[in-house]
């Protein structure tokens, strides 16, 4: 088996992708979900954009210090390759690695409107399938997934307290 970004591979991430499963998304799940990634990017001066988004909506979005206005064409790009397929963009990335294919060839999608470099998530509601994206940029990619798979787990968790 070839080498993956990150050491990653298509089954993990989508047991992942389970695993991190809503039970449902509102905008004001949405805006505490960008909430939660402002409080864990400003602890650690994370030089992050923050994006979450209910279909084509952004119900969210901050730039923290350091980041830059090329995190906006990134978040666009990487929330494009999520509408697209459902699955996040280092899914799509590391599936690719896996078979040997070129996506972008694959899907017949551009490079330049799309981008399989991690730090999108899907939001997956229970029963309904993809229903919203959340979108980290400005760390290298697989910091930037893994930033996002730890913002959607502590809402997870805040959530399990609630209950």
């Amino acid at each position: 088996m070839s080498a993956t970004t990150g050491g990653f591979t298509s089954a993990g991430l989508e047991l992942e992708a389970t695993t991190l499963m809503l039970a449902s998304l509102t905008q004001a799940q949405a805006l505490e979900i960008g909430e939660i990634a402002v409080e864990l990017g400003r602890a650690r001066r994370a030089p992050i954009a923050i994006d979450v988004r209910m279909g084509e909506w952004i119900v969210f979005h901050a730039s923290l210090p350091g980041s830059t206005p090329e995190n906006d064409s990134w978040i666009a790009r990487k929330a494009r390759v999520v509408r697209a397929t459902g699955r996040s963009t280092m899914h799509e990335r590391v599936a690719a690695e896996e078979r040997g294919v070129d996506w972008y060839v694959e899907n017949n999608l551009s490079e330049e409107l799309h981008a399989i470099h991690g730090g999108a998530l899907a939001l997956n509601v229970s029963g309904l399938g993809c229903m919203g994206v959340l979108i980290i940029s400005g760390l290298p990619q697989v910091d930037d997934h893994l930033f996002a798979v730890e913002v959607i787990t502590e809402f997870l968790a805040r959530k399990g307290e609630e209950a």
